[in-house]
């Protein structure tokens, strides 16, 4: 895979699909790499897509000086490897915290967003219940990744879909969750979850945006996603009968929806 340095960072992307087609950036969310948030979509999107894939930093094979993350920070590398990778305009997808920093890089870069899908996010994590978990998250991870990724198999699917899986299923997202994280890096990620307010790019978003929202989203309440659309001028709004986990546990409908949108 190529990188790119941007500032202290050192940047990894992956450049995916045929060039004659349009380009797709999909952005990750917290403690997601561009493989495991996106490798089991990649080859429904590249039908139509050439897609750029991105670790900013606290993901993946990207390094920098292990300091406090902020989204600027974050835009600024998966801008730059736009940059690298030569892309001139493109179709935006964001998934969770990768959706606070396409709404940022679509109010910025207005001229380079042709369009974007905003999946399970949020704007605002410094409310109270947002820091709640967050603060929840971090200490579960000091004490026993175990711990957390029981929580995160708990609360990140539709409660119905939980109680349907085997205790070998369970076993075996526990077991992923724990082996594929780097959790010193998912824990500056979480810390800018807590932090991070991106309320005032809403009003400058002119790329086409759908919000979709999660039903039984427990991580980025569904009222999230709903005030987004609310606030974002012009934009459509889904729903997935799903929780946060959605890319995953209705993985075939999201795609639809995506592909539906960017035509």
């Amino acid at each position: 895979m190529p990188s790119v340095a941007v500032h202290d960072a050192t940047v990894w992307y992956e450049l995916m699909g045929s060039p004659s087609e349009p380009a797709m950036v999909l952005v990750s969310g917290t403690g997601g790499t561009m493989h495991s948030n996106w490798g089991h979509l990649v080859p429904t999107f590249s039908k139509k897509r050439r897609i750029l894939l991105v670790d900013y930093s606290g993901s993946g094979k990207t390094t920098d000086d292990g300091g406090p993350l902020s989204v600027q920070m974050l835009v600024d590398q998966i801008m730059a490897a736009v940059q690298a990778a030569s892309l001139d305009r493109f179709d935006l997808v964001g998934y969770s915290l990768g959706s606070c920093l396409s709404m940022t890089i679509a109010a910025q870069h207005p001229e380079r967003v042709r369009s974007m899908v905003l999946l399970a996010g949020f704007f605002d994590g410094s409310d109270r219940r947002n820091t709640l978990q967050a603060g929840l998250w971090l200490d579960l991870i000091e004490r026993d990744p175990v711990l957390f990724a029981r929580m995160i198999v708990l609360n990140g699917m539709k409660p119905e879909r939980v109680s349907a899986m085997s205790q070998a299923d369970i076993n075996g997202w526990i077991q992923a969750i724990v082996q594929n994280n780097d959790w010193k890096g998912i824990s500056r990620q979480i810390d800018l979850d807590r932090r991070l307010n991106v309320t005032g790019v809403l009003d400058k978003i002119l790329a086409p945006t759908l919000v979709i929202g999660c039903k039984y989203d427990q991580v980025a309440p569904i009222s999230h996603s709903r005030e987004m659309a609310r606030r974002i001028n012009g934009s459509s709004y889904a729903e997935l009968d799903a929780g946060h986990l959605a890319p995953f546990e209705q993985a075939h409908e999201f795609a639809q929806l995506v592909m539906g949108f960017v035509g």
